[in-house]
C-alpha cells in the first residue's frame, strides 16, 4: 500500500483518535460506575463462571475499569494472569495476587502500566487460559476488535493460534464503542463476546 492515503491502517488511526477523545471526557464517577457495571455483567458470563484460568489486564487511565472484576474472579478461586510488557511489545505473564501485588511500570514515553510483581510465567502461559480478556477501543457487529495499535495482543492471538488453544476471547468496552464497522486487516480475527456496562453481545 505504500504511502497511499486511506486503507485500514489510517482508518484505524482516525477511529482510535475519536474513541480516545470520547473516553478522556469521562468523569471519575462515570468511570467508577462503568467499572462496577462491567464487573457485574462479566461475572454473569457462563465462560467466566466455568473458567479456571483467565488472562486479563489492569485498566489504565480512562479504559473500562477491570480491578473490580479481577478481585471478584480471584475471590472465586480463578487463577488470573496479567500481562508484563516486554521490550519487543510481546507479553509475558504473571499471576494476580490482589492489588498489593501490582507494580507501576513506565515503558518509555508511554503511560505507566500496572504489572504483576511476582514470578514471570513466560509468554506461553496465556495458552492455558480458558478466557482471554482483551483490551480494545471498539468492536463491530462481526466481532472485529480495534486494539490500541501496539500489536501486543496480535502476538498473543497468534501464539494461541499456533498452540491450538481455543480460549473464549472477550472485550470489555463502554456502550458507545460497539460500532458499525471496524477497519480490518487480513490477520484480524473476531472475538467471541463484548461486555459493556449495559449488557453482553455475542458473535458467532
Amino acid at each position: 500500500m505504500g504511502h497511499a492515503t486511506g486503507g485500514p491502517e489510517s482508518d484505524k488511526r482516525r477511529l482510535r483518535r475519536e474513541l480516545l477523545a470520547t473516553r478522556s471526557a469521562l468523569t471519575a464517577d462515570g468511570l467508577r460506575e462503568a467499572a462496577g457495571a462491567l464487573a457485574r455483567r462479566a461475572l454473569d458470563l457462563p465462560e467466566l463462571a466455568r473458567a479456571g484460568t483467565v488472562a486479563a489486564y489492569v485498566s489504565v487511565g480512562a479504559e473500562p475499569g477491570t480491578l473490580a472484576l479481577l478481585d471478584a474472579l480471584r475471590a472465586r478461586g480463578v487463577k488470573v494472569l496479567l500481562p508484563v510488557l516486554l521490550p519487543d511489545n510481546d507479553l509475558d505473564w504473571g499471576a494476580y495476587d490482589g492489588e498489593g501485588s501490582l507494580t507501576r511500570v513506565r515503558h518509555g514515553g508511554r503511560m505507566a502500566l500496572f504489572e504483576p510483581s511476582g514470578e514471570r510465567l513466560g509468554p506461553d502461559a496465556v495458552t492455558d487460559a480458558d478466557v482471554v480478556l482483551l483490551p480494545g477501543l471498539a468492536v463491530d457487529g462481526r466481532g472485529m476488535r480495534l486494539g490500541r495499535g501496539g500489536g501486543s495482543y496480535d502476538r498473543v492471538l497468534a501464539r494461541l493460534e499456533r498452540a491450538g488453544a481455543r480460549p473464549s476471547l472477550v472485550v470489555l468496552l463502554y456502550d458507545g464503542e460497539v460500532v458499525a464497522r471496524v477497519p480490518e486487516e487480513a490477520h484480524d480475527a473476531p472475538v467471541h463476546a463484548v461486555v459493556t456496562p449495559s449488557g453482553v453481545r455475542r458473535f458467532t
